[in-house]
């Protein structure tokens, strides 16, 4: 048999297994609820001291403030917001300390501004947890956190 009759026979097979185990209605549905979810549109952080994380994240990170209402702050990252509401609603369950992370986010820049961004968190105030370095899963990295004990990184993928 030749390569090309086997690439003709390996593609048959792959196609006559795929119109065994789909059927034709399976084939021509549109995808439906959950299975149409295709974009994060924006993180909410619960917040203990709302101000104080809205500071950070305006000031000391330079994020634009896209929505400043009373209770529900908005910040324009890219395609994505990052909100800011206080903790305290019933389902939010138990506030924890800001010693404790909730979440980690992770914001890239280019290789070369990884750096420049510890020196400023550093001017700025902000601790750090982990200096620039470079990973061996090829990300050069930066840990610190916000004032609620979110743990943050600015990568670069080198």
């Amino acid at each position: 048999m030749t390569i090309r009759q086997q690439i003709i026979w390996a593609a048959a097979l792959v196609f006559a297994i795929a119109a065994s185990t789909l059927s034709p209605q399976a084939l021509a549905e549109e995808p439906k609820g959950l299975a149409t979810i295709r974009h994060l549109d924006h993180t909410i952080l619960l917040c203990n001291d709302l101000e104080k994380t809205r500071a950070f994240y305006a000031e000391t990170m330079g994020f634009e403030i896209y929505r400043d209402l009373p209770n529900w702050i908005e910040l324009k990252i890219g395609s994505s917001l990052l909100t800011l509401r206080p903790h305290g609603r019933d389902y939010d369950g138990p506030s924890i300390s800001t010693k404790s992370a909730k979440v980690q986010l992770a914001f890239r820049v280019p290789p070369d501004e990884v750096a420049p961004a510890e020196a400023a968190l550093r001017q700025a105030g902000v601790v750090i947890l982990d200096p620039t370095s470079d990973q061996s899963w090829g990300h050069r990295t930066l840990f610190f956190k916000d004032p609620e004990g979110n743990v943050l990184e600015v990568y670069a993928e080198i």
